[in-house]
């Protein structure tokens, strides 16, 4: 495994190469660089790299200004004494975020994440999804969930989410104000995080209680969820699942 450590503190990038050869004695370290100037001259060039360990501020910037200028197609790991900034850093291709002063448990932990995402990693927005939901699985408990907007990735919180629905094979989630947020999930992953104020109407669409406001018959085998938002598309409970959706509604 290849390895370039980014660090302007000398002293730690040597703790860090240290902890990573007795963690990985297979590991190559193949540059230690201690700057945002220093890294554009290195991805500049030809260069073989399985993995990033980055601290984010350096003495001449931002190490996301280096990857916003190469956006390597290369997992990074952030090693960083502030936490404000890791929703940028995973946007720049980070797989994980540890909090200086870190240990050899964080670095190997770390390095198990990769191992465990290496096998299925490809670089682009699926794996930095994947990342993003881990990230947010582990600090938010579920009570808010990243979702892109533009250029952005906006921490959403679950409560202001109505309903989550599929269109041209795309997943969306809309809210109570009737913005539309794309997200990188299936409709089966959001039925596990959503938790159960969210039912799973049908192949479509999951709804969260506070945004039904009743039910009426449609068809002979089926009922209409009418929100509390306008929404274009009708939503539908099979016969089937009627008794268990009426359940839902009620808390039972």
């Amino acid at each position: 495994m290849k390895i370039v450590v980014i660090e302007d503190e000398q002293l730690i990038a040597e703790d860090l190469i240290d902890i990573l050869k007795i963690i990985s004695p297979d590991c190559e370290i193949v540059a230690h660089l201690s700057s945002v100037r220093e890294g554009n001259d290195f991805f500049s060039g030809n260069y073989q790299v399985d993995l990033i360990f980055s601290d984010i501020q350096l003495g001449d910037g931002l190490s996301f200004e280096l990857f916003k200028n190469f956006q390597p197609h290369i997992p990074v790991i952030f090693c960083t004494a502030y936490d404000e900034y890791a929703i940028e850093a995973f946007k720049a291709n980070g797989i994980d975020y540890i909090l200086k002063p870190y240990s050899a448990k964080n670095i190997k932990e770390a390095l198990e994440h990769y191992s465990n995402l290496k096998a299925g990693f490809i670089a682009g927005e699926q794996n930095l999804s994947k990342s993003i939901d881990d990230f947010t699985s582990k600090t938010a408990s579920h009570t808010t969930i990243l979702v892109h907007h533009k250029e952005k990735i906006i921490p959403l919180s679950v409560t202001e989410i109505a309903l989550a629905y599929i269109r041209n094979e795309m997943v969306f989630l809309r809210t109570f104000e009737g913005v539309n947020y794309m997200i990188n999930k299936s409709l089966d992953e959001l039925d596990q995080l959503l938790g159960t104020d969210f039912y799973r109407a049908n192949r479509q669409f999951i709804v969260n209680r506070m945004a039904v406001q009743d039910v009426t018959t449609f068809l002979s085998r089926k009922y209409s969820v009418n929100l509390t938002i306008p929404f274009p598309e009708q939503i539908t409970v099979s016969k089937e699942k009627m008794t268990a959706f009426l359940k839902w509604l009620r808390k039972e």
